[in-house]
């Protein structure tokens, strides 16, 4: 077994924690306490449902992080010193960072009206400049509505392709496990399939939507008629939405309200940070792609503030189509 694929298991465990912990709250919590407000940070505002993992992660590292595998915890509630395993590890001697959302999608969660995921990233330890594309194991669990008994884990290996990627579904009635294979979408073009870029809260919704409806006047307006032909689907969950690209439903998603929030001069924490997006790597291992909106590579810092503006396709050809077109778009409008 390769020490990735050992990392792979470890993060599934530590999914497996989570999602137990998520389940046994919710039966023990009303609404009321699982939306309030925790705790407001510089880089999001933390719910109940959110602050009932925090101690569960961390008791979980100390139990069953390998103490030969030195690595630093990225995670919101962990701003300061660096939260290292094994404690008091100098950074000098660290060999991997490990950056988290444990709850992403909280908002939809909290209210039982969506399911949320879990979401981890493993890259070797560069410091400070460790980035998402050194990302090197992803792994990412479905936290479910209670009306739910199925629960989907995507997780996957850098280098490795389609082969590396791996789809379970957990019964979170019975415990029991099994395999499926995620494809993401072969279309062509983006009539009568779902496709949208991130409007989740007033700031820049405006600004946001015109660019969207011009995009996809000029991909499609030749052939608008009485019926939409691209549907829209605001799911509050970055991980979330790269799990319906990677498995089909989804032809793009994407998120370019860090460029629209500072057209418009505001300064809001309500964009997508690097641990939502740190999963982005089963996407692009199944052949997908994610990028920034102009094109080039995603990149930023694995830490809990960075802004990250990003656009997601389930397949190269739908890829090329938008991007001279988003591009353009963007110059003229953000």
């Amino acid at each position: 077994m390769s020490e990735l694929e050992q990392f792979r298991i470890l993060l599934s465990g530590l999914q497996d924690r989570v999602l137990e912990t998520l389940l046994d709250g919710r039966a023990r919590s009303n609404t009321a306490e699982l939306s309030a407000i925790a705790a407001t940070t510089e880089a999001d505002t933390i719910y109940g449902i959110d602050k009932i993992t925090e101690q569960p992660i961390l008791d979980w590292f100390t139990e069953h992080w390998p103490g030969d595998e030195p690595v630093e915890l990225v995670m919101e509630g962990l701003e300061g010193e660096p939260t290292v395993f094994p404690q008091a590890t100098p950074a000098t001697n660290l060999r991997w960072k490990v950056i988290l959302d444990p709850v992403d999608g909280t908002r939809g969660l909290m209210y039982d009206k969506r399911p949320a995921w879990s979401l981890a990233g493993l890259a070797p330890y560069r410091g400070e400049e460790t980035n998402l594309s050194d990302v090197a194991v992803a792994v990412m669990t479905e936290l479910p509505t209670s009306k739910q008994w199925r629960a989907d884990r995507l997780s996957a290996i850098r280098g490795l392709g389609p082969a590396g990627v791996e789809g379970l579904s957990i019964d979170v009635r019975t415990g029991v496990r099994s395999a499926f294979t995620p494809v993401p979408s072969r279309a062509t073009d983006f009539r009568h399939g779902f496709a949208a870029t991130a409007r989740f809260f007033p700031q820049g919704k405006a600004l946001l939507s015109e660019l969207e409806e011009r995009l996809w006047a000029e991909l499609h307006g030749a052939d608008s008629g009485a019926t939409p032909l691209v549907f829209d689907d605001q799911y509050i969950s970055t991980g979330g939405q790269i799990y319906e690209l990677a498995v089909g439903h989804d032809r793009m998603q994407g998120d370019l309200r860090p460029l629209a929030h500072a057209k418009l001069g505001l300064e809001s924490s309500l964009t997508c940070h690097p641990y939502d997006i740190a999963t982005a790597l089963v996407l692009t291992e199944l052949g997908g792609v994610v990028e920034k909106p102009g094109g080039e590579p995603l990149d930023a810092h694995l830490d809990l503030t960075s802004p990250v503006a990003w656009v997601g396709f389930p397949n190269a050809a739908l890829a090329d189509q938008v991007r001279p077109v988003l591009h353009r778009l963007m110059g003229e409008l953000l």
